[in-house]
């Protein structure tokens, strides 16, 4: 079909028909171009799974954590047994214990080290000029013994399981009735039971 006849044929429309066969054209116009675009590969996203509230259940075989033992004593708030899962550090032990007391000795703790199970973490109180004394490692017990007639309330402070109440009980205590004649008579002090008694019997003398 030549170019003259097309506008022949064009030109014989009426404008009624001019416009039908426009919009007519246009949409198979668009229609074409929407065939085209779904055909074409669309990207995909990759989303993060969410975090979940709990962590994942281990499988029923795998061995559950092991759990430690670890007693925090001394310059802390709270001081006390307190359990904890292998790979722990020395630092989460005194955050469980509420967090160091203001003048503690943490400088002379590796706070990094790894706990092991029935040992003792104890935080020291800073002596005159910010200088503490040497603390006992991790599970060892103190070589300098607390004299409970003549130790200040802050010094008792520093023993396992005595926190700034019980020190001061043991002060009034020997204040108002002399001297202890031994170290079993802190069991007259009130708060002080056996189980307190035997974690500082080894670092108590009269």
């Amino acid at each position: 079909m030549s170019g003259g006849s097309m506008r022949d044929r064009l030109s014989a429309l009426s404008r009624g028909e001019l416009v039908g066969v426009t919009v007519l054209t246009l949409v198979l116009l668009v229609g074409a171009g929407l065939w085209y675009m779904r055909s074409l590969p669309r990207p995909v996203e990759v989303r993060a799974e969410p975090a979940r509230s709990g962590s994942a259940s281990p499988p029923s075989d795998a061995p559950s954590p092991a759990v430690l033992l670890v007693d925090v004593a001394g310059w802390v708030r709270d001081p006390g047994v307190y359990e904890f899962h292998e790979g722990d550090r020395i630092i989460d032990a005194i955050e469980a214990a509420g967090g160091a007391r203001p003048g503690a000795a943490l400088d002379s703790l590796n706070l990094a080290a790894p706990l092991a199970d029935g040992t003792q973490v104890l935080v020291a109180k800073a002596g005159p000029g910010g200088v503490a004394g040497t603390p006992p490692a991790v599970g060892a017990t103190s070589t300098t013994l607390v004299n409970i007639n003549t130790a200040t309330a802050s010094e008792l402070e520093a023993l396992p399981g005595v926190g700034e109440v019980i020190a001061q009980r043991i002060v009034d205590y020997r204040t108002e009735n002399g001297p202890f004649a031994s170290v079993d008579d802190l069991l007259d002090v009130s708060g002080i039971g056996d189980a307190t008694l035997e974690e500082m019997r080894d670092l108590v003398t009269v």
